[in-house]
């Protein structure tokens, strides 16, 4: 149900304007989707990875389609969308910056919201144990997580701003959704995740 969205995930659905176009790039079990039609009454479509998600989906009634960001983002026209989403996904695909650019060229604004690999304690598990943190945000061993390009909030800021793009609004949070009224260095050190809402 819609009410039982994961607080992170609301944070998401705060910033799309009720009525908009909207592509969720990594859609899951497409939960949020489901909100933004519901609640925000979006026209909402998906890209799922996963099979299991994209049934999960269909059975919700949702339009989700399986795709890859890496390799499906291409096919779709220039300003397609209103918004597109990628949620905690960045990191996992193989081209970060191309998935990066191509959400901006199909949609007008795109949110993106990334597990934060420099936050305290994956600094600190790190420095203690010599091996790859594992921690309640990031809870999978190196060997079986999806994730790939490990980066910072710093770090997408980098890039952001190195291809011109304008963040909109930033928003670091606790992995329970709790919003930090933290600048961008300060949110780098202490937020789990960083919400950007960008545009070109």
């Amino acid at each position: 149900m819609s009410n039982a969205l994961r607080a992170d995930l609301k944070l998401i659905a705060n910033l799309i304007e009720p009525g908009s176009r909207v592509l969720d790039v990594g859609c899951d079990d497409g939960a949020l989707l489901d909100y933004l039609v519901t609640e925000r009454q979006v026209d909402g479509r998906g890209l799922e990875l996963g099979q299991a998600g994209v049934n999960s989906c269909v059975a919700k009634g949702l339009f989700v389609i399986q795709g890859d960001a890496d390799n499906d983002l291409a096919e779709y026209p220039d300003d397609s969308f209103d918004y597109v989403v990628l949620s905690k996904t960045l990191q996992a695909v193989h081209r970060p910056r191309e998935v990066l650019l191509n959400l901006l060229r199909i949609g007008k604004r795109a949110v993106v919201t990334i597990p934060n690999f420099g936050q305290w304690r994956v600094r600190f598990s790190l420095f203690q144990s010599g091996r790859m943190p594992v921690t309640k945000s990031l809870n999978r061993t190196w060997y079986n997580t999806s994730n790939i390009h490990f980066c910072t909030i710093l770090d997408l800021f980098d890039l952001i701003e190195a291809e011109g793009i304008t963040v909109k609004e930033f928003v670091p949070h606790t992995k329970d959704g709790r919003r930090l009224n933290v600048s961008k260095t300060r949110a780098n050190w202490v937020a789990d995740q960083g919400l950007f809402l960008l545009e070109r």
